[in-house]
Formats: structure tokens, sequence, C-alpha cells
């Protein structure tokens, strides 16, 4: 069932199925609610109430004008406005790609609201150290830049992608799949060129087995209604974020907690060593599980493994 809510900055679109307790599921860049669409049913089947959203910027969810309408805090509080509206006081909140931080900052900032917390892809690592920007800055040499530097200034990356989105999506799903990313000595899609050098060419040939016409036509088509605004201005607030999450530098998640990474995938790789921190950051870790051969994209690469998973998580969480 497709529903509109009210949240802090308008309304959330949200997909919802089944009955029983609450599990929130939060996608990342460039998805939507439709990369749980193998989630959705069998959460509900297990008898749980599974509850996809669009994003703030995303998709039919509203697209504020202000930059800093995207700041961190702000998406958390639209996740707790979500479960509200749906009539409920908590939830376990699943979260993909930046979906996981999000994830993991509403249940820090919520642990009255979110009980538990699923992380895919994307490592929880506390706040801290230089400012993002920095970081990042310092993450590439010589003639190249990281792909999160480059989507720093709006509209650069628009210019990109939005004359061929469906082609830009194809291509950038493909970069980041396990049965087609770019093999070893490959120029690394996370780059640019300076100079003008663009993502795109960058990206390999070919469609990741996931990803149908109808698959594709969908994602191409969120996009080439909303433009890519909404969804690049979360990268465009990690500084406002450093700055924000202050009061929570350094500080664990301390509710049960599941992390889901792909060993291919460079988002898990990269931040090996958070994963080995797990103890102090992630104290309630119930399960960490690295899928052998899996890419980014893991709960539409393998859907099967990622549904088994999560629900013998969630059938293990207290009350």
């Amino acid at each position: 069932m497709h529903r509109l809510v009210p949240t802090p900055a308008g309304r959330t679109h949200l997909v919802e199925q089944g009955e029983g307790p609450l599990v929130l599921l939060l996608h990342g860049f460039p998805e939507s609610w439709y990369s749980w669409r193998r989630q959705l049913p069998a959460l509900a089947e297990a008898g749980y109430r599974a509850v996809a959203v669009d994003v703030r910027g995303y998709g039919r969810s509203s697209k504020p004008e202000a930059l800093d309408a995207y700041r961190m805090l702000e998406l958390v509080e639209d996740n707790v406005a979500v479960v509200r509206a749906l009539g409920e006081e908590r939830a376990v909140v699943v979260g993909h790609d930046w979906g996981a931080n999000i994830a993991a900052t509403s249940a820090l900032a919520h642990p009255e609201v979110f009980r538990a917390v699923g992380l895919l892809s994307v490592p929880y690592a506390p706040r801290g150290g230089p400012r993002p920007s920095e970081v990042f800055a310092h993450m590439a040499g010589g003639d190249e830049e990281f792909y999160v530097s480059y989507f720093q200034e709006p509209g650069r990356a628009e210019a990109e992608i939005e004359p061929d989105v469906r082609g830009w999506l194809a291509g950038f799903y493909a970069a980041l799949s396990a049965d087609t990313m770019p093999g070893p000595g490959a120029p690394d899609p996370h780059f640019v060129t300076r100079g003008g050098g663009r993502l795109v060419d960058r990206f390999p040939a070919g469609r990741p087995g996931w990803l149908g016409e109808d698959e594709l036509d969908f994602y191409a088509g969120e996009f080439e209604r909303s433009g890519l605004r909404g969804a690049l201005a979360r990268y465009r607030n990690m500084d406002r974020d450093w700055e924000d999450l202050a009061p929570y530098d350094g500080a664990p998640v301390v509710q049960p907690s599941l992390f889901i990474g792909g060993s291919r995938d460079a988002s898990t790789m990269w931040l090996a060593d958070a994963v080995e921190a797990y103890p102090k950051t992630l104290p309630g870790l119930v399960g960490s599980h690295l899928l052998d051969g899996a890419g980014h994209w893991l709960q539409q690469e393998r859907p099967d493994e990622v549904n088994r998973l999560l629900v013998e998580w969630l059938r293990g969480l207290p009350d």
C-alpha cells in the first residue's frame, strides 16, 4: 500500500506490507523505496509490518529547496515522524548505503523509538576525526578526484547525469555490482579524472543480472521526474552533519544490531577497520555477515540471503 505521511519537511512517501512489529527500511544513493521490493513481501510473510520509504529528496517524498534541509538530523526526524504517523511508538530500522548511516544515526539519536538497527553495505563508524570534506579530498591524488568530492558542487554532477539519467544509472549500478564491476587494473569508477573527467567515463559495459528492463525503467522514471538535486544534497551536507553530530562524538550504538556486507563491495572493504571496531562501537551486535562474491546492491543482488538473515535476526530480537 502506497501512502504519504506528514513529516517535518513536508510529506514522506512510503510503501507498506504486512502486520506486526514495525520494520522501517531506508534506501541509499541513487535508489528508492523500490530497492526493498524483494524484502517487503518476505518480511510481511514472516509477520512484520514492513515499510519502505522514499528518503527526503527522492521519488514522491518532499524535496525542500534549502540545501541544509537535507542534513542528517533532519532525515532522522523524518523517520521518527513516519513511525508516529503509522501509529507506532517503536520500530526496528534497517538501512542500505546512505540509508545505513541514517539508520545508525536514528538509533543513536532516538533510542526510545528505534529498538534495533540493521546496516547493509556501509559499516557504522562513530563521528570523529577531521571534517569529511578534508578526509575525502585526501582519498585521491595526482590527476584523480574522489566521487564524494566530485558531488559537492551543486550542478556539477547533475550536468553529467541528467542529460541521460537512464544510461547513467545503468552504468552506476553496473560499476558497483559483483557481476559487472570493472576488473583489476581497470580505472576505478569511484574516481573522476581532474580537469573535466566524468564518472560515466569509467563505467563498465553490460547490465548486472539483477537489473532488468522493468527495474531500470522504474529507477530512471523516478529520477527523470525529480532530478538528482535532492539525492545529491545528502553528500553536500556531510560537513554540516559533522558539526551537528558533535555531541555524539565516538558514541556507540547500543541497541541490538546486524551488519551485512559484500566481499566485493568497496564501501565495506574501505571500512574494514570500522567492522573490526564493532565490539566497541556496536556492543549490541547480534550478527556480522560478509556475503562472498556480493557487490554493493546487496538486497537486490542477493535477496534470498539478505531476507533470511534479516528474518532470523528480527525473530531473535527482544520485544
